[in-house]
């Protein structure tokens, strides 16, 4: 594969897609909420099994019952937040057999979408994955888990982008959405020192147009840490 210099027309606008972006004011209240705690969530700000509150999601956003409660309700039907027949909110506990499931679910979406971003792989977005893989080993450094988790999901979607086909996109970060708070419990659990080195090994496959060694980096670097944590 030849790599152009030219920038590529999507790279600068990924620079902070995984961080919180703002909301415009007059955005509708209970979308502000839904995407502010769709972040913390997918970011693994709140814990597995944490228990939420209506009247404390209101408070939070400065928002009254009625956003709080769309809010939520779009969570729920995203797998991101588990709503009781007692109305009981809190974030999902996944047991082994749904982290396999969802693991698995990311070796089939991610791998597709990166094959998909290859042919499509300037130097521009080798450099930004580059620069956003530093900023992964800084977070290990510190032992950010919420940074880690952060730029970590930046570095897929950065790459993600470039395949052009959101609705997998899309089908993707609803995973990533429902393993946010599992995967603060992984990290924990792994006690991290190093970035993860698939994310080297996709970057070279992406230098050499290597097809088969990319699928294999992306396929490795989603599943490993999911599936030590259902074992």
């Amino acid at each position: 594969m030849t790599l152009s210099n030219r920038p590529s027309p999507d790279v600068a606008a990924v620079a902070t897609v995984a961080t919180t972006a703002p909301v415009a004011a007059a955005a509708p209240a209970h979308d502000r909420v839904y995407r502010a705690l769709r972040t913390r969530i997918m970011h693994g700000e709140i814990a597995p099994g944490a228990a939420l509150t209506l009247r404390g999601i209101g408070r939070d956003y400065e928002v009254s019952m009625t956003p709080a409660r769309e809010a939520v309700r779009r969570l729920a039907a995203e797998g991101a937040l588990f709503l009781s027949s007692s109305g009981r909110v809190s974030t999902p506990e996944l047991t082994n057999e749904r982290i396999e499931e969802l693991a698995a679910l990311r070796a089939l979406i991610e791998v597709e979408l990166a094959s998909r971003a290859l042919p499509r792989a300037h130097m521009a977005l080798i450099d930004r994955l580059q620069h956003i893989n530093s900023n992964v080993a800084e977070m290990v450094s510190k032992r950010d888990a919420v940074g880690y988790i952060r730029t970590n999901l930046e570095f897929h979607r950065t790459l993600y982008l470039r395949a052009q086909a959101p609705a997998m996109l899309a089908m993707a970060e609803t995973v990533w959405l429902q393993l946010g708070p599992t995967m603060r419990a992984l990290y924990g659990r792994l006690r991290r020192t190093d970035p993860p080195p698939h994310h080297r090994h996709i970057i070279a496959a992406l230098k050499a147009g290597d097809e088969p060694g990319l699928r294999l980096a992306v396929r490795s670097d989603v599943t490993q840490g999911l599936r030590l944590l259902a074992g």
